[in-house]
Order: structure tokens, then sequence, then C-alpha cells
């Protein structure tokens, strides 16, 4: 039976690097490759570009990602958030054991700012029950951020039992300690960083990290290890270092 997993969260900047000088698809998709990692949570995640797939010559075929899954994550899901004249983009999660269901939750706190919370249902081999894995971009302004928090509890509270196995992860955008103080206290969850390390990880800019953005919450886990993914090449492929966890079923 499978009784941990390797899982990361990345805000992967639409496929550009820093500045949006290049498109970096390509490298990111062997980044996260090289993490060999079970499970991923992805933000800002293009689902569809007309105008990007007619400028740039190595735009893939398919979309973000479909194309950064490809035979490494088996199963994958895409919340679609802003949609706009050219596309859309959202979250995603790559999976490498079945996605049994999936639901993306519209959480915009104004129509300004598009954000959706993807929910998803993985079956894991051996387990009696699912993983719930939740992939989040909070939005920018503390008092949208505390409404999505909120809602975020509420559909927790519906629809994950209390004895199951859940995942949260993603970039939270919160620099006031928020998120910890809700999902911590009324979900029973925990920071991986702030477990092992005493606070949350630094994860932007990734050039020199200072604030402490993406975030990765478990409960019904041990934390066996975590890493902040921010020297070169990661930091020339997003503006936000990659986070990642070797977690246990506890």
């Amino acid at each position: 039976m499978i009784d941990k997993l390797h899982i990361a969260t990345y805000n992967i900047h639409k496929g550009f690097s820093y500045f949006n000088h290049r498109l970096v698809l390509h490298e990111l998709r062997d980044q996260l490759r090289s993490l060999d990692t079970d499970i991923v949570f992805l933000q800002e995640v293009v689902g569809e570009h007309s105008k990007h797939a007619s400028r740039f010559e190595n735009w893939p075929n398919s979309s973000q990602h479909e194309f950064l899954a490809d035979s490494e994550w088996q199963d994958f899901a895409y919340g679609k958030n802003a949609v706009y004249s050219e596309g859309h983009h959202g979250n995603a999660i790559l999976s490498r054991f079945p996605i049994v269901s999936w639901e993306n939750e519209d959480i915009s706190s104004h129509r300004f700012e598009n954000r959706g919370l993807l929910h998803c249902e993985i079956s894991i081999p051996g387990w009696k029950e699912n993983l719930h894995c939740i992939c989040v971009h909070l939005g920018l302004f503390r008092r949208g951020q505390r409404r999505q928090l909120e809602a975020m509890e509420k559909r927790i509270k519906q629809l994950v039992p209390p004895h199951a196995p859940l995942v949260i992860a993603g970039d939270f955008n919160d620099w006031h300690g928020t998120a910890s103080r809700i999902l911590m206290k009324h979900l029973k969850l925990t920071e991986v960083f702030e477990q092992t390390h005493g606070k949350t990880a630094r994860s932007y800019p990734s050039i020199f990290p200072l604030l402490r953005l993406d975030r990765i919450y478990v409960r019904g886990f041990r934390i066996k290890n975590v890493c902040v993914h921010q020297s070169r090449p990661w930091s020339r492929i997003s503006d936000h270092a990659a986070l990642s966890a070797n977690i246990v079923r506890a």
C-alpha cells in the first residue's frame, strides 16, 4: 500500500519567464519532471490563448496543463477562472493517480478579479478513502481573501469528511497570515513549512524570495521533509518559487 506522497505547488506565471521575457514552458516541464512528484498543484495555467499561439512557434498545440502533464502525470483537472477574448487561464492539478471527481467553484470576490477553487478527489491504491485536493489562487486584497477562505471553509465542512485525507495548496497572496489562522484553527490543517521550520516559506519573488505567498496545508498526514525550489533554473522560469513536500499518511 502507498503510505507516502510527494507533492508540489507552483505558480507558473502563464508559462513565461520573469518580466515575461521568454516562453519557458519546455524548461518548466523538464523542471517539474525532475521533482518526481505524485501530485502537482499549479496556478496561472493558460488553457487557451489565440494570440500567444500565433506569436510563439513553440507554443504547445494542447492546453498548458495537458502539455505539462504529458506522460508523467496520467490524470489532470483544470479549473477555468479568468476568461478573456484571447482565451482563459486558471488552476490545475496533475496526478499520477486517478482523479475520480472534480469541480471548480467560483470564489471571486468582485468582477475585476476572477478566482476559483479547484477541488479534486483522487483514488490512491490501497486507501479506504479518496484523497481530497484543493488548488487555489486567492485574490490580492485582504477583504476578498477572507471571503474566499470562508468559501473554502464552507466547502470543506460540507464535502470533505473530517477523517478524510486533505491537501490544500497554491498561491494564497497572504502576507498577513490570515489563511493559516483560519485553516489551522477552524479546519485543523497544518502548513508544512510552518510545522517543520516555524514559518511559512518565502516564495516571491523567485530571484530573491521575500514574501510568504505560497502554501501547502495538509490534514491526516505527517510531514517528512519540505523544500523551496528557488535557485537556477527555477528562478528563470517563473516569478514564484516552487514548493514541495514529502508527506506520510498518519
